[in-house]
């Protein structure tokens, strides 16, 4: 007999971020800073990141377009991959994502693409340790405690055992 289930999760939602921990809002102001940086000619959809790692350190990345649609980059996995590359071992705690406009920031909040979904699940289960999302729009700012929660039935390295001996 199916059965039917259901998956939910829970987020925190700020106003501002002035509200938020300082380690937090640190994040949210990287990630709108940096975003203008990002190079988007096609969209005019700029995109920032900001990872704090264990350390403390905060590395950046923004989104980086090409004409030769899709081979561009997400801010989110620009940021993991300079993370991951320049600080191996320090590892990534908590994310903040940004999106901006000539006039500030977007007044909805943006999320990981699915792709970046995945790239952010196999850091978590690279290092055994939760990443929270911080999700920045100029209206509101969720925080969620993992990308388990965007993510609830992800592909990852125990389904290739099925596979590979």
């Amino acid at each position: 007999m199916p059965k039917t289930r259901n998956i939910s999760f829970s987020y925190t939602e700020y106003t501002s971020a002035d509200e938020m921990a300082p380690s937090d809002r640190e994040l949210v102001v990287s990630s709108r800073e940096i975003a203008m940086n990002a190079y988007a000619p096609y969209s005019n959809f700029k995109v920032g990141s900001a990872v704090r790692l264990q350390s403390g350190r905060v590395v950046t990345g923004t989104n980086v377009e090409n004409a030769a649609f899709p081979s561009g980059i997400c801010a989110e996995r620009t940021a993991l991959s300079n993370a991951i590359s320049n600080f191996p071992g320090d590892r990534p705690v908590a994310i903040a994502v940004s999106a901006v406009t000539p006039s500030g920031p977007t007044g909805d909040q943006v999320s990981p693409c699915g792709l970046c979904r995945q790239f952010i699940a196999e850091e978590e289960l690279r290092n055994g340790k939760k990443i929270r999302i911080i999700l920045s729009g100029k209206d509101k700012i969720l925080v969620i405690d993992s990308i388990s929660d965007l993510l609830p039935l992800q592909f990852n390295k125990d389904d290739l055992r099925t596979v590979l001996p």
